[in-house]
């Protein structure tokens, strides 16, 4: 069955990439996965010094709704990462795609490459 991706694209201020990717990977990942919310795929852009991404998977709008909004209500992320991530954070764009179970593996894997 297909799942929803949510693919978030930060444009992040200038020099901050380095840091943002560490808070990421130690700070907002594992809370995110603790809540549970499926992480696949997170990293620097590719083709932008200052640009991120971070790829979560939902099993429909819904899910991603009701998700989302139970998690930036909580005090999980409001004592924890959302400060210093809203800090490196100049703008971000969401967009929402329908994928396979096996394009959201290959997607997974290709970050563990």
């Amino acid at each position: 069955m297909n799942r929803l991706i949510e693919i978030r694209s930060y444009k992040l201020k200038v020099g901050m990439q380095d840091a943002f990717h560490r808070l990421v990977g130690t700070s907002a990942v594992p809370m995110l996965r603790a809540w549970p919310t499926d992480v696949v795929a997170f990293g620097p852009s590719a083709h932008e010094p200052d640009a991120y991404f971070r790829d979560r998977s939902y099993a429909d709008l819904d899910d991603l709704n009701a998700q989302q909004d139970a998690l930036y209500r909580s005090d999980l992320w409001r004592d924890g990462p959302r400060e210093s991530t809203l800090a490196a954070v100049d703008s971000f764009l969401n967009t929402a795609l329908w994928l396979s179970p096996l394009a959201i593996e290959d997607l997974a894997s290709s970050q563990r490459s």
